[in-house]
């Protein structure tokens, strides 16, 4: 085994959507870049909204025209309070023609999207793909060195933390994580339906979190349900034709007779946020970066754009001669992903909040709200505008 063999510019732990995208972006900016990450079938059925310039990367780095016949367009996105309460929020409807847009993004299954990565990345002669579990990490002011599951002994300048909340790489830069365990669970599954969606997407906001079905290819759309954790218990239970019957209730019947598919996930909701995004020669992306419960659709797209800037932030580096793992390169990549992230899971949090509140003028300035987004132009493009990403935020920046 030659040095060329062992030794990189950046090694990316982790295989998931994040990990394998800002792996195929970084080996495209003239870094001797490895991924580390077993390969595996993605044996979930969950699926991700991806929104705004989520699409336009994916695009960029050669991956969207493999998988774009396999994907929803999101044209309208509907809000329905179905609190009960006695103050409710009127209803909301964002179209994205009214933006000068043909969608707002696209829905597509985590398994499409991975088997088209892992498909551009195996193309990609500048990306070196290690396909085992890293079992160590060790950094020092040199650079880093990952051991895998076999013993192989890789190292790099830096390497990016892809690898989810539990992340080896967290740890071994030594950065602290804050949690707030939420009082909810979601429930994720499929469904077929009778009526056709049209393309819109409609979240029902329950007195427990939001419910929403989110189009799929076909008569099919995506669910996320949002609940208290013994009610998610209950439902998670259910046999698919009681689901199925819950479901359709819950939509209140705007799709039609609703059939549950095969396959249902659940989950905990938390917020988690590391202390900081990059140290040590060690940079975070995805969930090692952030966690957020699945509202508004951020997750992932946030988890791209921690790609793409930081890929921006190596060309440039790359480009100076400068070792892109220097304290003064990484503290770039902090400073580039702090107020994206920072003001996402505020946004998020606050919304959240707000729903679950039981406080009357909490709910009374909710309802004012969203009356002021759902009946002032300006204001609706503004959040729509706001909500595919933030207005401040170039997307390429300087080094």
């Amino acid at each position: 085994m030659t040095n060329a063999d062992t030794s990189f510019d950046v090694i990316v732990v982790g295989g998931g959507p994040a990990g394998l995208a800002a792996a195929i972006a970084l080996s495209q900016t003239g870094a001797r870049t490895a991924l580390v990450a077993r390969q595996a079938p993605y044996a979930d059925n969950r699926t991700t909204a991806l929104l705004g310039g989520s699409v336009d990367f994916l695009d960029e780095i050669g991956v969207w025209s493999s998988c774009r016949d396999r994907a929803a367009g999101l044209k309208t996105m509907r809000l329905v309070d179905d609190t009960g309460r006695l103050i409710r929020a009127p209803e909301v409807r964002f179209m994205a023609d009214e933006i000068g847009l043909d969608v707002f993004g696209y829905n597509i299954a985590n398994a499409v999207l991975v088997e088209a990565l892992e498909q551009r990345a195996s193309e990609t002669g500048e990306l070196t793909r290690v396909a085992e579990d890293a079992e160590s990490v060790r950094t020092d002011a040199e650079g880093v060195t990952v051991t895998t599951a076999s013993g192989r002994v890789l190292t790099a300048q830096l390497v990016v933390g892809a690898d989810g909340r539990h992340s080896l790489c967290r740890e071994a830069a030594g950065i602290g994580v804050g949690r707030r365990t939420l009082q909810q669970s979601a429930l994720t599954f499929n469904i077929t339906h009778a009526r056709p969606h049209h393309n819109a997407s409609t979240e029902f906001h329950t007195p427990h979190g939001p419910c929403v079905f989110v189009p799929l290819p076909g008569d099919r759309c995506s669910v996320v349900w949002v609940a208290a954790p013994k009610e998610a218990d209950r439902l998670f239970a259910l046999d698919d034709d009681a689901l199925s019957a819950a479901a359709e209730r819950q939509s209140h019947s705007i799709l039609g007779r609703v059939q549950v598919e095969p396959g249902r996930h659940l989950f905990p909701l938390a917020i988690e946020r590391p202390h900081r995004y990059a140290q040590n020669r060690i940079a975070l992306i995805g969930e090692a970066a952030h966690v957020v419960p699945p509202i508004g659709a951020q997750g992932l797209n946030l988890g791209l754009r921690d790609g793409i800037d930081l890929a921006d932030i190596v060309r440039n580096a790359k480009a100076a001669g400068e070792d892109v793992g220097a304290p003064q390169v990484i503290a770039r990549y902090g400073a580039a992903r702090r107020a994206d992230i920072l003001s996402r899971t505020f946004v998020i949090d606050v919304a959240n909040r707000s729903l679950l509140s039981d406080f009357l003028p909490m709910q009374s300035l909710r309802a004012v709200g969203m009356h002021m987004i759902g009946g002032i132009g300006p204001l609706r493009r503004l959040a729509m505008r706001e909500g595919l990403a933030p207005s401040w935020r170039t997307s390429r920046k300087a080094g």
